[in-house]
Protein backbone atom coordinates (compact mmCIF):
# COMPACT_ATOMS: atom_id res chain seq x y z
CA UNK A 1 0.00 0.00 0.00
CA UNK A 2 1.35 3.61 -1.02
CA UNK A 3 -0.69 5.30 1.59
CA UNK A 4 -4.73 5.84 3.39
CA UNK A 5 -7.03 8.13 4.32
CA UNK A 6 -10.56 7.80 5.83
CA UNK A 7 -12.49 8.02 2.44
CA UNK A 8 -9.89 5.44 0.14
CA UNK A 9 -6.42 3.89 -0.59
CA UNK A 10 -3.93 4.45 -2.64
CA UNK A 11 -1.65 1.14 -3.94
CA UNK A 12 0.84 0.30 -6.61
CA UNK A 13 -0.93 -0.96 -9.87
CA UNK A 14 0.26 -4.76 -10.86
CA UNK A 15 0.38 -3.67 -14.14
CA UNK A 16 2.22 -0.14 -14.43
CA UNK A 17 1.97 1.69 -17.33
CA UNK A 18 4.95 3.03 -15.63
CA UNK A 19 6.28 2.64 -12.63
CA UNK A 20 4.89 4.21 -9.71
CA UNK A 21 1.50 4.15 -11.65
CA UNK A 22 -0.96 4.37 -8.60
CA UNK A 23 -4.43 3.53 -8.64
CA UNK A 24 -6.34 5.19 -6.00
CA UNK A 25 -9.73 3.38 -4.55
CA UNK A 26 -12.62 4.48 -2.08
CA UNK A 27 -13.55 2.36 0.58
CA UNK A 28 -17.21 2.56 0.36
CA UNK A 29 -18.29 0.07 -2.74
CA UNK A 30 -19.11 1.89 -5.43
CA UNK A 31 -18.75 0.39 -8.97
CA UNK A 32 -18.46 4.00 -11.10
CA UNK A 33 -17.99 7.18 -10.55
CA UNK A 34 -21.25 8.35 -10.87
CA UNK A 35 -22.32 5.89 -8.32
CA UNK A 36 -20.08 7.83 -5.57
CA UNK A 37 -22.44 9.97 -3.22
CA UNK A 38 -21.67 13.81 -3.89
CA UNK A 39 -20.69 14.11 -0.26
CA UNK A 40 -17.97 11.89 -0.87
CA UNK A 41 -16.47 13.11 -3.99
CA UNK A 42 -14.43 16.24 -2.02
CA UNK A 43 -12.50 13.77 -0.06
CA UNK A 44 -11.93 11.29 -2.21
CA UNK A 45 -10.81 13.80 -5.11
CA UNK A 46 -9.10 15.61 -2.38
CA UNK A 47 -7.25 12.64 -1.68
CA UNK A 48 -6.26 11.72 -5.45
CA UNK A 49 -5.08 15.28 -5.66
CA UNK A 50 -2.79 14.44 -2.79
CA UNK A 51 -1.66 11.40 -4.51
CA UNK A 52 -0.95 12.80 -7.70
CA UNK A 53 1.28 16.05 -6.18
CA UNK A 54 3.22 12.73 -3.81
CA UNK A 55 3.98 10.70 -7.66
CA UNK A 56 5.07 13.81 -9.23
CA UNK A 57 7.71 14.93 -6.37
CA UNK A 58 8.32 11.51 -4.80
CA UNK A 59 9.30 10.28 -7.99
CA UNK A 60 10.92 13.35 -9.82
CA UNK A 61 8.01 13.51 -12.59
CA UNK A 62 7.56 16.20 -15.06
CA UNK A 63 3.54 15.62 -14.43
CA UNK A 64 0.95 12.53 -14.07
CA UNK A 65 -1.90 11.09 -15.80
CA UNK A 66 -4.94 10.75 -13.86
CA UNK A 67 -8.03 8.55 -15.64
CA UNK A 68 -10.85 7.01 -14.75
CA UNK A 69 -12.61 3.89 -16.52
CA UNK A 70 -16.27 3.90 -15.87
CA UNK A 71 -17.84 -0.03 -17.19
CA UNK A 72 -15.42 -0.13 -20.37
CA UNK A 73 -11.87 -1.07 -20.19
CA UNK A 74 -12.94 -0.99 -16.11
CA UNK A 75 -10.79 -4.53 -15.04
CA UNK A 76 -13.01 -4.52 -11.98
CA UNK A 77 -16.00 -3.61 -10.86
CA UNK A 78 -15.01 -0.88 -7.99
CA UNK A 79 -14.48 2.55 -8.80
CA UNK A 80 -10.45 3.52 -9.22
CA UNK A 81 -8.38 6.45 -10.28
CA UNK A 82 -5.58 5.87 -12.07
CA UNK A 83 -2.38 7.98 -11.36
CA UNK A 84 0.41 7.86 -13.86
CA UNK A 85 3.96 9.60 -13.46
CA UNK A 86 4.49 11.03 -16.53
CA UNK A 87 7.95 12.25 -18.49
CA UNK A 88 8.17 14.27 -21.55
CA UNK A 89 9.54 11.67 -24.38
CA UNK A 90 7.70 8.96 -22.26
CA UNK A 91 5.96 7.46 -24.93
CA UNK A 92 2.64 7.40 -24.00
CA UNK A 93 0.08 8.87 -26.61
CA UNK A 94 -3.39 9.05 -25.81
CA UNK A 95 -5.56 6.02 -24.75
CA UNK A 96 -2.66 3.99 -25.63
CA UNK A 97 -1.13 1.96 -22.55
CA UNK A 98 1.68 0.02 -23.20
CA UNK A 99 2.32 -1.64 -20.20
CA UNK A 100 5.27 -2.67 -18.18
CA UNK A 101 6.28 -4.86 -14.90
CA UNK A 102 8.72 -4.49 -12.05
CA UNK A 103 12.06 -6.15 -11.27
CA UNK A 104 10.93 -7.60 -8.29
CA UNK A 105 8.13 -7.05 -4.92
CA UNK A 106 11.38 -4.96 -3.56
CA UNK A 107 11.28 -2.33 -6.28
CA UNK A 108 7.70 -2.16 -6.61
CA UNK A 109 7.91 -1.55 -2.69
CA UNK A 110 10.63 1.14 -3.35
CA UNK A 111 8.33 2.86 -5.70
CA UNK A 112 5.71 3.04 -3.31
CA UNK A 113 8.30 4.17 -0.62
CA UNK A 114 8.71 7.14 -1.78
CA UNK A 115 5.47 8.15 -2.80
CA UNK A 116 4.57 7.28 0.36
CA UNK A 117 7.08 9.26 2.56
CA UNK A 118 6.21 12.72 0.42
CA UNK A 119 2.50 12.51 1.76
CA UNK A 120 3.56 11.75 5.32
Amino acid sequence: MVASCDSAVAFLDIRPVFKGHVLVAPRSHVVTLPDLPSSELAPYFGFVQTVARAVETGLSAGGTFVAINNKVSQSVPHLHTHVVPRTKGDGLRGFFWPRTKYESDDEARSYAEKIAAVMS
